[in-house]
């Protein structure tokens, strides 16, 4: 009997250092989202043979409204991309058209990145929309994290699930695994360079690799950013595609 109760209270004692699932998830969302931002970033885009970068601004509102204009290089500069709810326009200077991008069309690579149109669907909270559970824990680059499984709690998903890496201190991914509902593994993406802002911690550099591609993935680079931002309700227009 003693060593069945040693038993239940060495296990309680496992488990009893691990924070509430749930709560980690919600600090989570509170470094890496807000009610609205202003970006400025560079995307390069490691190919098997050579690297280009593309600059651009964007203005986001919640996980319904973001707005992107491509400032650099020559080549992409004045292309722009908006969202507002589940619908997505591009527009091209070059062809002066704006296109919906949808269906199987948002499994498109963007601009010959590791990142595709689904990608930059998804603004919503982590809280809302996946359960987690906390599994072990790991070191990373010297710093403690939680690892955790989390499982999608909505049907409308392009990654049914991922594998997270948490920072334990400043609460922000580290690593990011992420797997189609058959289990496989889809895209890894790496955070690095935290740096603090106002009362917040978040990711100067992000890697996506798509393991299903065979270049070296590309890197998203924080040159500027502002949260919870005036920004005009005319930017989430069709007209600013034009302007």
């Amino acid at each position: 009997m003693r060593k069945v109760l040693f038993g239940i209270l060495f296990i309680t004692q496992i488990f009893g250092q691990y924070p509430d699932e749930a709560e980690v998830l919600q600090k989570i969302d509170q470094n890496m989202s807000s009610n609205n931002q202003v970006v400025v970033s560079t995307m390069i885009i490691h190919g098997q043979r050579s690297s280009r970068s593309i600059t651009s601004k964007s203005w986001t509102e919640g996980s319904e409204k973001s707005f992107t204009e491509y400032l650099a290089p020559a080549r992409e500069k004045g292309s722009k991309m908006l969202k507002i709810g589940d619908q997505l326009w591009m527009y091209s200077p070059q062809s002066d058209r704006v296109i919906r991008i949808s269906g199987h069309m948002l499994r498109q690579s963007i601009m010959g990145s590791d990142l595709s149109y689904e990608d930059m669907m998804e603004d919503r909270k982590l809280y809302e929309i996946y359960t987690a559970e906390i599994i072990s824990e790991e070191l990373i680059d010297e710093r403690d994290c939680w690892i955790m499984e989390l499982t999608a709690k909505v049907d409308d998903l392009a990654y049914y699930s991922q594998k997270l890496l948490v920072d334990k201190e400043y609460m922000v991914p580290r690593k990011q695994q992420l797997f189609a509902k058959s289990g496989k593994m889809l895209k890894v993406v790496e955070f690095s360079d935290l740096f603090q802002i106002d009362d917040r911690w978040y990711p100067k550099r992000m890697l996506f690799q798509d393991v299903l591609l065979k270049g070296k993935g590309t890197e998203f680079i924080i040159e500027s950013i502002k949260f919870d931002e005036n920004i005009p309700e005319h930017i989430f227009s069709k007209a600013s595609l034009r302007k």
